[in-house]
C-alpha cells in the first residue's frame, strides 16, 4: 500500500516540494487556503482536499510549508494529529520548534522540525541541504520521502530546536559574507572596476576563506585566543582604512563603521594582541 503524504502550503516552495514527490510516484494530497494554487498539481496527479481535518486524517506523513509557526497553529487548530508523522518546514526560531514539538507530541504526533537551506529552484538535487531535528521515529519514517526533496539531509538529533539553530547560524554566516561582498562591490564601483571580477576572485579563494572560518570556529571551541598570526590590532587597521575610503569615495560607510566598532570594542577590552576569535568574548 502506497504511503500517503499531505503537503500543507502551496507557496513557491511548497508547490515545488509537492511536485518533486509526485514525480517520484508518491501518493500526494495537497491543502492550501487558495484552491487555485493546487490546479497544476492536481493535473500532475495530486489530490486536493479543502477539508483540513479530512486531509490530515487520510495521510500518514504531514509536510508543512507555511509562512511561519503561528500560521501552522492556525491551520491545524482542532485537527487530530494522533498517530501522524509531522514535518515542519516553515521558518522559525529554536523556541518556536520546541513549543510546537511539545504541543504536537501532546496531541499524539511524532514531530520533526526542518530547515531548508535552498531556494525552490535548487530543490531535489543530491546536494540540497535540509537540516532536521526532533523525534527519531519521525525521522526514520519520513527520511525516504525527504530525500526526494533534497539529498543533503542532516539529522541533528532529538532536540527539536537544533535544526532551526543550525539554519539561523548558517544564514548568519552566509548573509554576513554577502553584506561584506556588497560593501566590496561598492568599493570596486567607486574605483571604476568590475564587480563581476570581484565575485569571481572571491569564488576562487573560497577554500582559503572557508579554512579561515573553520580555524576560527576551532579556536572559539577550544578557547584559543593567544599567539595570533594576525592580531585584532592588525585586523582593526583594515577597517580604519575602509572607513576612510568610504568617506573619500563617498560610498556608504555603514558596514565599515559597524566592523570598526566591533574591533574597537575588543581592543578596549584588552584583546588587541589576541586572535580574531577573541571578538567572540566581546559578543558574549
Amino acid at each position: 500500500m502506497k504511503e500517503k503524504i499531505l503537503m500543507i502550503g502551496l507557496g513557491a516552495m511548497g508547490s515545488v516540494l509537492a511536485r518533486l514527490l509526485l514525480e517520484q510516484g508518491k501518493h500526494v494530497t495537497v491543502w492550501n487556503r487558495s484552491e487555485a494554487k493546487a490546479g497544476k498539481l492536481v493535473e500532475a496527479g495530486a489530490t486536493f482536499t479543502a477539508d483540513i481535518h479530512r486531509a490530515v486524517a487520510d495521510s500518514d506523513i504531514i509536510l508543512i510549508c507555511l509562512l511561519d509557526y503561528p500560521a501552522t497553529e492556525q491551520v491545524l487548530t482542532g485537527v487530530s494529529l494522533e498517530g501522524k508523522t509531522v514535518v515542519q518546514l516553515s521558518t522559525g526560531t529554536p523556541q518556536d520548534a520546541r513549543s510546537m514539538a511539545a504541543s504536537f507530541t501532546e496531541r499524539g504526533a511524532a514531530y520533526l522540525d526542518g530547515a531548508i537551506l535552498a531556494t525552490p529552484s535548487q530543490m531535489g538535487a543530491a546536494e540540497t541541504p535540509i537540516f532536521l531535528s526532533g523525534s527519531s521515529a519521525a525521522w526514520k519514517h519520513a527520511e525516504p520521502a525527504l530525500r526526494i526533496l533534497g539529498g543533503g539531509l542532516k539529522y541533528m538529533g532529538e532536540a527539536p530546536g537544533a535544526a532551526s539553530a543550525w539554519d539561523l547560524a548558517a544564514l548568519s554566516s552566509m548573509f554576513g559574507m554577502m553584506i561584506g561582498f556588497l560593501n566590496g562591490a561598492g568599493i570596486m564601483e567607486s574605483e571604476g572596476m568590475s564587480v563581476a571580477d570581484l565575485g569571481q576572485m572571491v569564488r576562487d579563494i573560497s577554500p582559503v576563506l572557508g579554512q579561515m572560518i573553520k580555524d576560527t570556529g576551532d579556536d572559539i571551541q577550544e578557547q584559543r585566543y593567544a599567539e595570533p598570526q594576525s592580531s585584532i590590532d592588525i585586523c582593526a587597521g583594515t577597517f580604519e582604512l575602509m572607513v576612510r575610503l568610504s568617506a573619500e569615495n563617498k560610498i556608504d560607510g555603514g558596514f565599515a563603521g559597524f566592523a570598526q566598532q566591533m574591533f574597537r570594542k575588543a581592543q578596549g577590552a584588552g584583546f588587541g594582541q589576541e586572535r580574531i576569535s577573541a571578538l567572540m568574548k566581546t559578543l558574549r
